[in-house]
């Protein structure tokens, strides 16, 4: 058995305090996004785990990149038909969350999430390297493959198919739009009592501000 009881750290890099925080969870993430890109020490401060409910009835999470963010929402893109496509378009209800090990935080974000608009989804398709919107049409994403040779070909043959011109989005791919309904921030703390607050879309769409026990 391999016993990892004696992992152990203290938290002690910062704290969250409410007479620090906005009345807005979207311009404290801003705020929080900008800090942990500044300090450095995550390759990728737009990765972020979204988790959902599979056609199979049981929750899966898996990393992605995050493109945008606003006061409507987080977006990310991927393959409509894939796993993670068609779970999350018959059960919109998702949960994000980002974990920022340098400035010890993380981030979690329960939401709905919706398809962006073509014309957005178009825009993001064009402003990708080549390779990557090759790719995008390479991969049936989340289906069995003999192996890794068939999509090694498939590719050089749309290389040389698409050669000078243009590559238009494949229909089946293209952003998700997550409109956050509860975001809570935690910061580590010493001796495990941990910074915890969430924020809660109401009716009239103010959001509701509370400590969490850690």
């Amino acid at each position: 058995m391999n016993d990892l009881s004696n992992y152990r750290k203290s938290y002690e890099k910062s704290e969250l305090l409410e007479q620090m925080i906005p009345e807005d969870p979207i311009n404290l993430f801003h705020k929080w996004f900008h800090e942990v890109k500044d300090f450095g020490g995550v390759d990728e401060v737009n990765a972020m785990t979204v988790a959902s409910i599979g056609l199979d009835g049981f929750p899966k999470a898996r990393v992605v990149l995050l493109k945008h963010y606003d006061e409507e929402g987080f977006i990310f893109y991927t393959n409509y038909n894939s796993e993670k496509g068609k779970s999350i378009l018959q059960n919109p209800n998702v949960c994000l969350s980002f974990f920022w090990h340098s400035l010890e935080r993380q981030v979690i974000i329960r939401g709905t999430a919706e398809k962006v608009s073509a014309v957005v989804s178009d825009n993001y398709f064009a402003s990708r390297p080549k390779g990557s919107q090759l790719g995008a049409i390479v991969s049936d994403q989340s289906e069995v493959i003999p192996n890794r040779e068939v999509l090694e070909k498939k590719l050089t043959e749309l290389e040389k198919q698409w050669e000078g011109k243009e590559i238009p989005r494949p229909a089946n791919w293209g952003g998700f739009l997550i409109r956050p309904i509860a975001v809570e921030f935690w910061q580590g703390r010493p001796n495990r009592l941990h910074d915890r607050i969430r924020y809660s879309l109401e009716d009239d769409y103010s959001w509701t501000i509370e400590r969490l026990a850690p």
